[in-house]
């Protein structure tokens, strides 16, 4: 019956249904032929699954990162990375990297990153004269950070499925969405001097004044969503609420861009993407509670720790199934189906479930650059109206310096847990 669970859910992906299709429907397979359980169930579990007050901050983060953009608010942050590292070599592949930083503390999403700031930095660089594969391959590797750096929409669904602090989980991502940044900043540098790419700006500080003042007000969306988590003032679920409300004021009120037209097709968007997220939670809810349930997972950790009981080699082995199921399968799809399965057989190994959390993000959104699921290259084709395979090829050399970052994250556990241990614990 185990074998028929996974062997529905893996058939019917194939067939090429809708990934809440094929875990609702395994699921019910599973519960009709064993028999001793009603159907009921499945509606039970599925309604209990999305039942879960942290899960409100879906939909928030969301919107904000919708919000942001579609009230010009990217254009600001732009220029402000421009004024501020624009003058080194190679400027623009840094600013490109400098803005997803920002960006990160406001959307929580890769794909908003690439569909956002992306459309502003690759035409950028092109009327600067950049090659359009490093243009490309910058830009997504940039969006990485942005489902890293808090507030991040994988690490709340992470949090709800391994039943783990969000807050924690924030803290977390920090340092390893910084380290990210720096990696990708010594590759541009390198890629800089090796290529002689320009300085695409002349550093004055009146410009970074100016700069500065058109965007201290979005840049102050992570100060007051880290700030007031940290204080205690609210909690990232009501950091989400905030972070929209904020978002609101500036592009209602103080800088008139968003009108009711664009705020109304924002919403329909955030409401159609929440819809899908929530409905991927709900059928993972009934499948891992029948892998728990069945004991499928501790099966599972069994059969890796025959093999090693290793802690280094464990981390080897579950980097290497996250990165292949990342390249077939959305993000937070996986993180919901995998948690149940996963996270007993790291925490057997001594792995802290807030490390794990960051590494298991980390590998799934490195899947969101690889064919042919990879949703952040079919985005930058669009919007670089390149074929899919040429954006696959500029992306492919960006990954060197990802895979560094996430060897660093995966192996040295006081670097991902330093905040959480001084903030939490």
């Amino acid at each position: 019956m185990t074998t028929l669970l996974f062997v529905s859910f893996v058939a019917a992906l194939l067939l090429g249904l809708p990934v809440v299709v094929a875990l609702g429907g395994s699921s019910l397979l599973y519960v009709a032929l064993q028999g001793d359980l009603p159907l009921l169930v499945v509606v039970h579990r599925m309604v209990n699954g999305i039942d879960s007050f942290p899960l409100l901050a879906v939909p928030f983060f969301i919107m904000t990162g919708n919000l942001m953009n579609s009230a010009g608010i990217t254009d600001r942050i732009f220029n402000f990375a421009i004024a501020s590292i624009g003058w080194a070599r190679g400027g623009l592949g840094h600013v490109n990297v400098f803005a997803s930083v920002i960006f990160a503390g406001m959307s929580g999403t890769a794909v908003a990153d690439a569909g956002g700031l992306g459309t502003i930095e690759i035409k950028a660089m092109r009327d600067n004269k950049y090659p359009d594969h490093f243009a490309i391959g910058i830009t997504a590797a940039s969006s990485v950070i942005g489902p890293i750096i808090p507030p991040s929409l994988p690490l709340v669904i992470y949090g709800v499925m391994a039943n783990t602090s969000i807050g924690q989980l924030f803290s977390a991502g920090i340092l390893p969405g910084l380290l990210i940044a720096v990696v990708l900043f010594i590759w541009v540098a390198v890629e800089a001097r090796l290529r002689g790419y320009p300085r695409d700006a002349h550093f004055t500080w009146l410009r970074l004044a100016h700069a500065t003042w058109r965007a201290v007000l979005p840049l102050m969306t992570p100060v007051i969503l880290i700030g007031g988590m940290k204080s205690g003032i609210f909690t990232p679920t009501e950091a989400a609420i905030a972070a929209t409300a904020y978002a609101l004021i500036l592009g209602l009120i103080v800088y008139r861009t968003l009108g009711w037209n664009r705020l109304v097709r924002v919403s329909m968007e955030t409401i159609e993407t929440t819809a899908i997220v929530l409905v991927i939670v709900a059928g993972a809810s009934i499948f891992g509670w029948l892998v728990t349930t069945t004991r499928i997972s501790e099966e599972v950790a069994a059969a890796v720790l025959s093999l090693t009981e290793n802690r280094a080699m464990v981390l080897l082995l579950v980097n290497l199934v996250l990165l292949v199921v990342g390249c077939f399968m959305e993000t937070i799809a996986a993180i919901t189906i995998l948690v149940p399965v996963l996270l007993p057989l790291i925490t057997k190994v001594g792995v802290d479930p807030v490390h794990f959390g960051i590494i298991m993000t980390l590998n799934l959104v490195i899947g969101l650059l690889t064919p042919p699921v990879g949703m952040v290259l079919y985005v930058l084709a669009r919007i670089a109206d390149r074929s899919f395979e040429y954006v696959t090829k500029a992306v492919m050399p960006f990954l060197i310096p990802l895979f560094i970052a996430l060897g660093i994250v995966t192996y040295w556990p006081g670097f991902v847990l330093f905040l959480p241990t001084m903030f939490y614990r």
